[in-house]
């Protein structure tokens, strides 16, 4: 089982986000502030930003709803240098368009080998929009066996349900899966339901060319 955000793919600005990462004033974010924009953008666990209750509730309940979703992260935006609602609604769009999400270097190859050794894979995400065109578009769908997906399943990590459902709908056994994540906390909590578990790092896509590969070789699955 792989999580998405920071384990096979990556969140990672490129041109078309150059208009909208502009502070009030129109003058553009510096590398930092883009850095840490992007950071609080795609953090998988804990707030980024102060929110009062409402801002809370849709926090904490974010990938179990779309406009729960939606009015968290503009939320975040709004407090992390781009204030001005417009910009704020076309990067989050650019956030949950799975186009620009960008695969690391060995998440194909993984994939496909582990589909041509007849063993089950699942992407299992906490989110609130369809990642499935990510792997669609690259002709990688067909090596993923199923997409658990949090806001189609009403579960999240580290909820053992979620992970319960996963394993349900892959057919195996707790003590003979692997979950492959980016948080010791969410995607670890497979642990509690007898997973075996590989942490590894979200970096940029271009400095972690085989960590995925690294990963499953460590636990004979190559």
């Amino acid at each position: 089982m792989f999580d998405f955000s920071g384990t096979l793919f990556r969140l990672e600005e490129n041109d078309s986000w150059s208009e909208h990462l502009v502070d009030h004033t129109g003058a553009p974010l510096d590398v930092h502030a883009q850095a840490e924009l992007m950071r609080r953008m795609t953090a998988p666990v804990g707030r980024t930003v102060e929110m009062d209750e409402a801002g809370i509730h849709a926090w904490e309940n974010r990938d179990r709803d779309p406009a729960l979703h939606r009015r968290a992260y503009l939320d975040v935006l709004s407090k992390s240098g781009v204030p001005d609602p417009v910009r704020a609604t076309a990067l989050y769009d650019l956030l949950i368009d799975p186009n620009q999400w960008v695969p690391y270097p060995d998440t194909g190859e993984v994939l496909k080998t582990l589909s041509e050794n007849g063993i089950r894979t699942a992407v299992l995400s906490n989110i609130a929009f369809d990642i499935r065109p990510a792997f669609a578009d690259r002709g990688w769908d067909t090596w993923v066996d199923e997409f658990v997906l949090s806001f189609e399943v009403g579960a999240v990590k580290p909820e053992a349900a979620i992970f319960e459902y996963a394993l349900a709908q892959l057919d195996v056994d707790a003590d003979r899966t692997l979950m492959v994540g980016d948080s010791d906390v969410a995607d670890g909590a497979a642990r509690d339901v007898g997973c075996a578990f590989a942490l590894v790092q979200p970096l940029p896509t271009t400095e972690r060319p085989h960590a995925l590969l690294d990963a499953v070789r460590k636990f004979d699955l190559l």
